[in-house]
């Protein structure tokens, strides 16, 4: 349940002036302690306007690629498609896109580590039968190690 400003301050006030421990107060007033010392806390550091709802906002996220880098990436890529991640990164660009290409390249290696290692695939054998093998089996053009 959500409470306004004015109700947490009250119930803060109620809990300084209260005779009883503030675990048994808060237990009578149906407060969770966490959430009664995170509004104690907001009070103490920015005043009675702290306790106001805040609508939330949209995080940035570590990893999100700028939309006009991407943009430039793409175009980049789609203008030079005979080129790998790394050779259109060295050819001359800022550091920031190359230092995006090579972000992108050890993304990819990393997924590509993870999904594959140690996985079971499947592989076309002779005359189109295949067969469930690990990795390890299937060699560099999908067909049996020797």
């Amino acid at each position: 349940m959500r409470y306004p400003a004015s109700e947490k301050l009250e119930i803060i006030r109620l809990v300084e002036q209260s005779h009883l421990p503030v675990r048994r107060t808060l237990e009578k007033l149906g407060i969770p302690r966490p959430t009664f010392y995170r509004w104690y806390a907001a009070c103490q550091a920015g005043g009675p306007e702290a306790l106001e709802d805040r609508r939330p906002q949209a995080q940035r996220v570590w990893n999100r690629i700028p939309e006009a880098i991407r943009k430039r990436v793409v175009q980049l890529a789609l203008d030079e498609p005979s080129q790998s991640p790394r050779e259109l990164a060295v050819g001359g660009f800022t550091f920031e896109v190359r230092r995006l290409f090579e972000f992108i390249e050890y993304l990819f290696r990393r997924f590509e580590a993870k999904a594959f290692s140690g996985r079971v695939v499947v592989a076309a054998g002779e005359g189109g039968k295949g067969g469930v093998r690990k990795r390890s089996e299937i060699g560099a053009a999908g067909q049996r190690s020797a």
